[in-house]
Order: structure tokens, then sequence, then C-alpha cells
């Protein structure tokens, strides 16, 4: 009877955890860097569903994505937005701990040797902003480029 009880608490935990790491990305169907993202979030233990849209503008829009933040795909998680290519481990250390007020984090643009971008070893410098519900942003981290 114990092993049964352990059984369900185990599983129980699993499934919270699962949903807790639920990541909706909204993409166009014609982007496949994309969906590069996506894998690479699944292969980092996110479960991703991919919402398919001829039209991100809206997307964007709704979610709070300013144009100077904007990338080409916009996902949700746990309630907050995350945009463009942002590797995993950013957006774990996001969801571990937010920072009062945020709203999400944002990679702007589609920066070579980022998540879903790579391109060879070519690597460019890029930043991961943190970005608030008055547009307010701040950095996150750094990457260095190679080039």
């Amino acid at each position: 009877m114990t092993m049964t009880k352990l059984a369900l608490a185990s599983m129980a935990l699993f499934s919270a955890s699962a949903l807790a790491n639920t990541v909706i990305n909204h993409k166009s169907p014609h982007c496949g860097c994309c969906g590069g993202w996506s894998e690479h979030m699944e292969e980092n233990g996110f479960n991703v569903e991919e919402k398919l849209h001829d039209n991100m503008l809206g997307i964007k829009q709704s979610l709070g994505i300013t144009q100077e933040l904007a990338s080409c795909h916009t996902a949700e998680i746990d309630g907050y937005v995350f945009e463009g290519h942002i590797p995993a481990q950013d957006i774990e250390a996001f969801l571990a701990n937010p920072p009062a007020g945020a709203k999400g984090l944002a990679v702007p643009g589609m920066p070579l040797g980022s998540p879903g971008m790579e391109y060879g070893d070519t690597k460019h410098e890029y930043v991961v902003y943190v970005f608030n519900e008055k547009g307010q942003v701040a950095e996150f981290n750094r990457y260095e480029g190679n080039q």
C-alpha cells in the first residue's frame, strides 16, 4: 500500500512539474528557425506546443512586445512572455527567480549563434533583456560572439 501511495505522489509531482514547463510557441508556419528554437527548448526539458499564425503582429501586440524587442516568434510560459531566440538556461533562471514586476525576456532580432539560429561556428554577440509592463528594459544576460 505504501508503494502505491509513493508511486501516486511521484506521478502527481511529475505532472505538476511538466505543467510548469509547458511552452506555447507562437510562430509563422513558414519560419524554420522558430522550429529550431522549439527543438532547443524540448532538448532542455520543456514541453513545447507550437501555435501557427499567418500574422504575428497581433500576437506580439496582445502580449506587450514592442518593436524594439521583436523577433520572429513569441512564447508564453506560466504567464510570462519570451520573445525570440532566448537560451533555455536563461528561461530556467528567470522562472526559478522572476525579477519583481518582470513580464518576460527578449532577444531582439535573430542573432546568429543563438538557439535556433545556429550557422556553423559563427556566433554574434547578443543580449537577453528582461522587460516589464511599463516597457522598461534591462540587461538579463549577455553572450559574446566570435565575429
